[in-house]
């Protein structure tokens, strides 16, 4: 039997059997031991609140110490809250970066002597999604684990409970929402759920800090939890040529990524093993909870009227109309008006041009550089403070709102038909009705769906298709003003084609299939605002931090392009095939290439030249559907990486003009 095992039998304290983990670094393929090293006992002023941040790199992955301390995980479901118990240990003052290699966020902190690690929600240890990859990837090094359950909805949570305590991992857990529990009529029999776990189980109402104390307490005495016996005698044959139990269960499974890293042929009991532990659930779920009568109907009911297509689809229309006011008009119009207009223009501008114009004169390419139309300063600065920051706070502030009032995964199983049609599931709908206030937040947003082939079709379909807010209001002023109605309509219809064809077409030769929507339906229940402005916050700072290189990156590159002639040249290039092809005016080449910058400086030229007839059908298609503005390819840059970026970039050119071409040659032929 492995080290872990022998332990676990000997109930030792977490200080007795924490192993040493060396920094980074996996044990080889074909360790017949855990790593060698002084264990590492939870020190008696560990997990106090504390406001360092921690020191520990961000390409670390967060499953390394910081400075050799043991790691503390942070594991549970969605919506379990979490993110309470990890601001509550570490302080206001945290990492948040992005795991290597992916877009999800992981948030690392310090508590005294003690690395906290918080994961993304998950339902099980295991390699379906990449929220689920990168959970695996820092618990199986996890020195003690913290899981957080819902004491509401204990029978789904203790799956992945159980699953921790057949990995042998030192654990306590949290059992939280026990004012929602008893709202809901729920009674849970703490202390028969110890003898069955083998672990400390603690009452917590993580909102008003109850109980926190006794976890902290409770995890300098965290102990294997009690596996499901029939184990034992498979996971022999695995514990020999692992370092760690929790690697022999899930090569036992049938993780391929965990068996190669040892050189292993993956089992394939994942199946039955799972089928086992659900089984040993219900049984434990049976004997520790009493379901009694709550306060909770109204909240259900609410809950399944806002899930019936005949409810649900009016409610909706609601909520997105008030999504695209507040983000689409509110702050990408109103509030980034303000601040990118009338701040950074007017103030912030003007200020840094002096200033380099007093180190390197008002005029030549020192200047042009730094201060000009496309200066790296001016350009980075109001860019990230004027326009990115206010929508990035807004964004984050209302994703916030909906995740924790529980509205935003009952929109999804709401849409996920509809949305199945294009490749996507129903979590997809957020993105695109972003996409319609502003494509960089949208891309943003994409974070929330399943799979890196998903977010890819949205961003493509939204970066492709879809106009922002400030682009749309000038369409629809040039399509009334100038267009008249078969215009307008005939607009519409191109583009609604156009979606749903290139979604089509993406989710056919897009390699995989749409993943299928595997929601938790938490209850609906009324945000808490101290959670959603540290949430809100915490990701700004987290997103801005990571997006400021791109920014000063894509500057620099506009700004050479402007000093060096490059972008005239391309303008010149462009002409005869605006004028020849599209059979446009030649100044209109001049507003393709404003829109490389702004979307709706492309809208705003295009306007100006008094356009008319089938003229002005053609100019808008081929505007909509022309390169996202330079916010938004660096954003997509970011979440979604170079190969990707350049696809989506010159796939947006030639697609614009091979449109609005095919329309203005049919139109010449019909003689319109």
């Amino acid at each position: 039997m492995s080290e872990v095992s022998d332990q676990r039998k000997e109930g030792n304290s977490v200080g007795d059997v924490l192993p040493h983990v060396t920094a980074g670094v996996s044990s080889p393929p074909g360790a017949l031991e855990r790593p060698a090293g002084a264990p590492r006992p939870l020190q008696s002023d560990g997990l106090q609140p504390h406001s360092g941040a921690s020191a520990v790199a961000a390409d670390e992955a967060s499953t390394s110490p910081s400075q050799g301390k043991p790691i503390v995980v942070l594991v549970g479901n969605p919506n379990v809250g979490k993110s309470l118990f990890f601001n509550a240990f570490t302080g206001q003052y945290v990492d948040v970066s992005n795991y290597p290699g992916t877009t999800i966020e992981i948030a690392r902190g310090t508590a005294g002597d003690v690395t906290v690690v918080d994961t993304p929600g998950i339902y099980g240890v295991s390699a379906f999604t990449a929220e689920e990859r990168v959970a695996r990837e820092v618990i199986r090094r996890a020195d003690v684990v913290l899981n957080v359950v819902d004491a509401s909805n204990l029978e789904r949570d203790l799956f992945l409970t159980q699953q921790l305590c057949d990995m042998g991992l030192p654990m306590v857990v949290a059992l939280n929402l026990m004012d929602e529990a008893d709202r809901r009529g729920v009674k849970v029999d703490a202390k028969a759920l110890v003898e069955e776990l083998g672990v400390e189980v603690i009452s917590t109402v993580a909102v008003k800090r109850a109980g926190f104390g006794e976890v902290r307490e409770a995890l300098r005495r965290a102990r294997p939890g009690r596996p499901n016996p029939d184990l034992e005698p498979r996971l022999a044959r695995w514990e020999t040529r692992v370092a760690r139990r929790g690697d022999a269960l899930l090569v036992l499974e049938g993780d391929q990524e965990v068996a190669a890293e040892y050189g292993l042929e993956p089992g394939g009991a994942r199946d039955e093993l799972y089928r086992a532990r659900r089984v040993r659930v219900n049984r434990l779920a049976a004997r520790v909870i009493r379901q009694g009568t709550g306060a909770g109907a109204f909240r259900s009911r609410l809950g399944g009227v806002l899930m019936r297509p005949l409810t649900g689809f009016p409610i909706l229309l609601l909520v997105l109309a008030c999504i695209y006011f507040f983000l689409g008009v509110l702050v990408a119009q109103t509030l980034v008006g303000f601040t990118e207009g009338t701040v950074m223009g007017g103030y912030v501008e003007p200020f840094l041009r002096r200033l380099v114009a007093s180190v390197a004169g008002d005029s030549g390419t020192i200047f042009q550089l730094f201060a000009g139309s496309y200066g790296v300063i001016t350009l980075t600065i109001t860019y990230l403070l004027g326009l990115l920051l206010p929508l990035v706070l807004g964004f984050y502030f209302l994703m916030a709102l909906l995740e924790d009032c529980g509205y935003l995964p009952r929109l999804a199983a709401l849409t996920d038909r509809l949305m199945g049609s294009i490749g996507l599931n129903g979590l997809a709908v957020i993105p695109m009705i972003l996409g319609l206030g502003c494509v960089t937040m949208a891309a943003m947003s994409t974070r929330m769906l399943g799979s890196e082939r998903e977010r890819k079709i949205a961003t493509a379909l939204m970066a492709l298709t879809i106009p922002c807010s400030a682009q749309l209001g000038i369409i629809a002023a040039v399509l009334a003003g100038q267009g008249g109605a078969w215009v307008t309509a005939a607009y519409l219809a191109i583009m609604i084609v156009l979606l749903g064809g290139i979604g089509r077409l993406l989710d056919r030769f897009s390699p995989g299939r749409a993943s299928d929507l595997l929601l938790d339906l938490p209850p609906l229940r009324l945000p808490r605002p101290g959670n959603v402005f540290n949430k809100t916050f915490r990701k700004t700072w987290s997103f801005l931090k990571e997006a400021a290189v791109y920014f000063l990156a894509g500057s620099a590159v506009l700004s050479i392009l402007d000093v060096s002639g490059g972008l005239a040249a391309i303008q010149r290039a462009l002409a005869p095939l605006v004028t020849g092809w599209l059979r446009l005016p030649p100044e209109s080449a001049e507003a393709f290439m404003l829109g490389m910058v702004r979307r709706e400086f492309a809208a705003v030229r295009l306007y100006d030249l008094a356009l008319s007839g089938s003229s002005v059908l053609v100019a808008m298609v081929t505007v909509t559907l022309f390169v996202p503005c330079l916010a938004s390819v660096l954003v997509i840059l970011k979440e979604r990486g170079r190969t990707f970026t350049a696809l989506v970039w010159v796939g947006s050119v030639g697609l614009a003009f091979l449109v609005g071409g095919v329309v203005a040659q049919v139109a010449r032929l019909a003689g319109w």
